[in-house]
């Protein structure tokens, strides 16, 4: 009966600190060709607010913290430093003009910590 006990015990123990590795009890990203937990690392592990995480579909992807709104600030931050003005909000989509163009950046609340940004590919032309 101990030895059933035990290897039911370390079986959970086991299966916890996998389940807790992989992050899935994040939500499902918009993407697929990153996981969660590289999305994580990737920001963890790098010294800039907002981190380029995927290019998929058409769009390069980013992540950034939401720390006190600070995620929208580095957003228009890092498309502002590239030429691009910002004119205005509208729910989560961002606008942005440089001469003739307009550039529009999604923004996506993947969990309360972290926001996820979605940017046409050529905005850095």
């Amino acid at each position: 009966m101990k030895k059933g006990v035990l290897i039911v015990g370390g079986l959970i123990i086991v299966l916890g600190i996998v389940a807790f590795n992989s992050k899935f009890y994040y939500p499902p990203l918009p993407i697929d060709s990153i996981s969660k937990k590289e999305v994580i690392n990737s920001l963890n592990d790098s010294s800039t607010d907002i981190v380029k995480i995927a290019e998929e579909n058409g769009y390069e992807w980013f992540i950034t913290r939401m720390e006190q709104g600070k995620a929208y600030k580095n957003l228009k931050r890092m498309i502002s430093d590239n030429g691009w003005e910002f004119k205005t909000q509208e729910g989560s989509g961002y606008f942005f003009e440089k001469d003739d163009n307009t550039l529009i950046a999604t923004t996506q609340m993947w969990t309360g910590n972290y926001v996820i940004v979605k940017i046409p590919k050529n905005w850095k032309r």
